[in-house]
Order: C-alpha cells, then sequence, then structure tokens
C-alpha cells in the first residue's frame, strides 16, 4: 500500500486544521493549500505549497478559479495501478495528491442572513471545492477524503499506524462527501427557486 505523500487542504471551516496539517507535515507529508488557509497553516509554522506554484497557473477572476487544473485533478484522480494512467501522468508532469481535506463555501449560511441578495448568493455556489471532493471520492481506492473536521483523529491514526487510511475508512468518507454534496446542490436548487424575475439583479442584465 502506498504511503500518502501529499495533501491538499483547502477550507471554509477551518476548525481543527492546523493540528491536523501539522500532524500530517509531521509524519512527511508535503502540504499544498490555497489563500486564507494557506496563510493559516504558514502561521501555523507549516511548510505549504501553494496551487499556484504547484500548477504554474495563477488563481484567477477573484478566486473563482484556483484548483480547476489538470495538475490538481489528473493527481487526485488516476489509478496508481494503471499503467496507462502513470505513464500519461510521466508525460504531462503530474504528481500524485493522496489526500484531499476540503470544505465548502457556506452557502445555506449565506442566504439566511436577511435581506440576502442574489448576487451574493451566486458568489457563494462553490465550483473548485464539489469538484475536488467528487474527484477524489470517485478515486477513494487511492486517495483518501476528509469533508468533516470529526473525521481528522481517524485518519491521523490510520496513517500514523500504516502510512495510509484503510480501503474501508476512505469508502465510508467517500459516501459522506456524495451525501455532503447532494445536500449542497439541493439547497443551492431550493433557494434558488424562491427568486423572482424582477429581483434586481435582472435589472442590471447586460446581455
Amino acid at each position: 500500500m502506498k504511503k500518502i505523500e501529499r495533501a491538499l487542504i483547502s477550507l471554509t471551516d477551518k476548525s481543527g486544521a492546523a493540528d491536523f496539517a501539522g500532524v500530517l507535515a509531521g509524519m512527511g507529508v508535503r502540504l499544498l493549500s490555497t489563500g486564507g488557509t494557506a496563510r493559516m497553516l504558514r502561521e501555523a509554522g507549516l511548510a505549504v505549497t501553494d496551487v499556484a506554484s504547484f500548477t504554474g497557473s495563477p488563481e484567477i477572476l477573484d478566486g473563482r478559479v484556483k484548483t480547476l487544473h489538470p495538475k490538481v485533478h489528473g493527481g487526485i484522480l488516476f489509478q496508481r495501478d494503471n499503467p496507462e494512467h502513470i505513464k500519461q501522468c510521466a508525460a504531462n508532469g503530474l504528481e500524485a495528491i493522496d489526500l484531499v481535506a476540503v470544505n465548502l463555501y457556506a452557502f445555506e449560511k449565506t442566504v439566511a442572513k436577511p435581506g440576502c441578495a442574489l448576487a451574493d448568493a451566486i458568489e457563494n455556489i462553490d465550483i473548485g471545492g464539489p469538484t475536488l471532493l467528487r474527484a477524489a471520492a470517485k478515486n477513494f481506492r487511492d486517495v483518501t477524503v476528509v469533508v468533516d473536521p470529526v473525521d481528522y483523529a481517524q485518519v491521523l491514526e490510520e496513517i500514523r499506524a500504516a502510512g495510509n487510511t484503510r480501503l474501508t475508512t476512505r469508502f465510508y468518507l467517500a459516501k459522506k462527501v456524495f451525501a455532503l454534496t447532494a445536500r449542497y446542490d439541493a439547497a443551492i436548487s431550493d433557494w434558488l427557486r424562491q427568486v423572482v424575475e424582477d429581483d434586481p439583479y435582472f435589472q442590471e442584465e447586460s446581455c
């Protein structure tokens, strides 16, 4: 079983994240991160590589595009026992990302605020986060995905014991991801359904 060597950590809910990442780093796991999470980890004294440096592509469009890159998703999605995938990774300079710890923009918290504007709601629809989570969950045979801080302890315990998590644990964590993304999309759909077309947002239509 291959040891976890690189983790991508990008969190809205940062509770417990510095301790989690610190233990990973202490076990030799290299850390990738973005934005505020990267700053928080550096302030905790940890060595972190920005995803933009890892991919060679800057964050663009006011942060709308951070992790949507083949070097990120290829590193997550390739099957570690597939010779053709390994060959393609070598040809394209892709490096494995073995653990993904991500949670999502707080859409429901945003729209719960009185008078939440449609524009604000839209900007709090997470794109990169669900994409990372779904990619890692799809490839749970090879990748550990953590969406809930309550699972940090078990993940660390298993990595400490064997260098990686158990396949049954990765499947359990993957199921949590798909349950979360289903609820997240349902919350977005439910809120948008109550928006009427005389909302001020549509008065600004430019095309």
